[in-house]
């Protein structure tokens, strides 16, 4: 069996202390979503990682409306309600996580957009900028 080369080292991340409730912003700044969750490569319930192996890789950022429910009263939302943010799009983790993609190009801002579209559009003066 010939072993797997392994990659160049990536860098180490502490979810829980780095992305886990972060604000997510697109490439000009504008709020996304907040990081509820992460979602990493498959790894079998009750399989210790060997320490030889390579880590778990973050796979999406998830986001989701029934997240503040279930941190209530416990449990998991369903699949369907979960937003996600390929990793690939992440660019910068510091205070806030930065993506290299516009907002309106993402499934996680299709609430604000319909919001924006539906409600906030119909009152008067609610399609431009303020004066």
């Amino acid at each position: 069996m010939i072993p797997r080369p392994h990659p160049e080292p990536g860098r180490l991340v502490d979810a829980e202390f780095q992305v886990l409730d972060r604000q997510v912003l697109d490439r000009n700044g504008e709020p996304v979503v907040t990081v509820d969750d992460v979602e990493i490569t498959d790894i079998p319930r009750g399989v210790e990682l060997d320490p030889d192996a390579d880590a778990p890789v973050i796979e999406n950022l998830l986001s989701g409306s029934a997240v503040l429910g279930t941190r209530l009263f416990g449990g998991r939302p369903p699949e369907s309600r979960w937003q996600r943010i390929r990793w690939s799009h992440v660019t910068e983790i510091g205070t806030a996580v930065e993506l290299n993609t516009t907002a309106d190009r993402l499934d996680a801002s299709w609430t604000e957009r319909w919001v924006r579209n539906h409600l906030i559009g119909r009152i008067p003066g609610g399609r431009h900028a303020p004066d």
